[in-house]
């Protein structure tokens, strides 16, 4: 029992001496619960993660999306996640950094998807925002839209929006917004 204490009084003046030698940094439950859902993690095989900080910052991470189907089959198009550390209480913040013409993308790179809004629950997980975020290249929602512009070309006239998402996809513009190339 002594020297449980003596062990444990070193690492506390380790600890505070600073020399890298102390107790380990005590992860949140937020950090706990991603851990576990990044082990668990089954991406689309169209899908990779990438993490920009290093494994020692697993609350930031990049997805990169190829969809193999759809009106975006060809195109990457890459995501920041920024997982708070509420998480699982509150879900992730999802960016595009690749600027995409869709109805339920922004071109500031805002997702629309409910899971990382109204519905969110603290069962859902990564895995569940990935896919969703897969399903809006392969089906996009027009009737709840960030785009207006994109989500009523897509309502009124399909052949015109497929016409718009290649344009845009190989790098040009669509109206007053310029697209650079993610084909």
């Amino acid at each position: 029992m002594i020297r449980l204490f003596k062990v444990k009084e070193k690492q506390r003046e380790a600890a505070e001496s600073g020399d890298g030698k102390g107790l380990p940094k005590k992860q949140t439950a937020g950090e706990l619960r991603l851990h576990k859902d990044i082990s668990e993690l089954n991406l689309p095989k169209s899908c990779t993660m990438s993490f920009p900080g290093g494994k020692d910052d697993l609350m930031n991470f990049e997805i990169s999306i190829r969809p193999d189907e759809g009106y975006y089959l060809g195109g990457s198009f890459e995501f920041t996640f920024q997982v708070p550390a509420a998480y699982p209480y509150e879900p992730p913040k999802v960016k595009c950094k690749t600027k995409v013409y869709h109805p339920n993308i922004d071109l500031e790179g805002n997702v629309c998807l409910n899971i990382l809004r109204e519905d969110w629950k603290p069962v859902l997980n990564i895995n569940t925002v990935v896919y969703g975020l897969y399903h809006l290249f392969t089906e996009p929602n027009s009737e709840d839209p960030l785009n207006h512009e994109a989500a009523a070309v897509l309502r009124e006239n399909p052949k015109l929006f497929q016409s718009n998402v290649k344009k845009a996809m190989l790098g040009g513009y669509i109206g007053q917004a310029y697209f650079p190339r993610c084909a």
